[in-house]
């Protein structure tokens, strides 16, 4: 059984989670998530659902996890470093939500991944070399950070080739 614990953090004011029981053996009858065949989470799709609170650590337990869609939320507070252990993770959407700090360097371990979008946030720093790697040597097609307080620049051309095929980030630290 796998279940995903601290729901209760969030703070939920359009009743999108009541499903979320943890009492249930199978957490594949909760609304909005995907599991595959065989009963193991693959999809978390809350998008635009007005909730609020912080992401929490234990996301990173969802072993086969492949979308995390949280965007368009009131999500406060860091972006856990645990998802950096989300290895089959397609899709990370964490776009229009409060969300500071860094960009964790673990979220460069993330090599099936091919769109991260982490823009209109208030996110601070440089993006992590872990994280530009990923646009070089892996399946990262679209990385927007834009709209957030970081710092520095992307470098588009290196010697193996992009194969990235948009790196959107702010005006103000245009890519080289």
């Amino acid at each position: 059984m796998f279940y995903i614990p601290g729901k209760t953090q969030l703070l939920d004011p359009n009743s999108v989670l009541p499903s979320w029981d943890p009492t249930l053996v199978n957490p594949c009858t909760w609304f909005h998530v995907t599991c595959n065949t065989n009963n193991s989470l693959t999809r978390v799709d809350l998008g635009n659902a007005g909730l609020s609170g912080p992401l929490i650590p234990e996301l990173g337990l969802l072993a086969n996890l492949q979308y995390l869609e949280v965007f368009g939320n009131n999500i406060s507070g860091t972006i856990p470093a645990e998802l950096g252990n989300l290895t089959k993770l397609v899709s990370l959407d964490l776009y229009h939500n409060k969300l500071s700090g860094p960009i964790p360097t673990s979220l460069g371990n993330l090599g099936s991944l091919s769109f991260m979008r982490l823009h209109g946030n208030k996110l601070t720093g440089t993006i992590p070399a872990s994280v530009i790697s990923l646009i070089t040597t892996g399946r990262l097609r679209i990385l927007n950070v834009s709209n957030n307080l970081l710092s520095g620049t992307v470098h588009r051309n290196n010697s193996t080739g992009l194969r990235v095929t948009k790196v959107i980030q702010d005006p103000k630290t245009p890519a080289m």
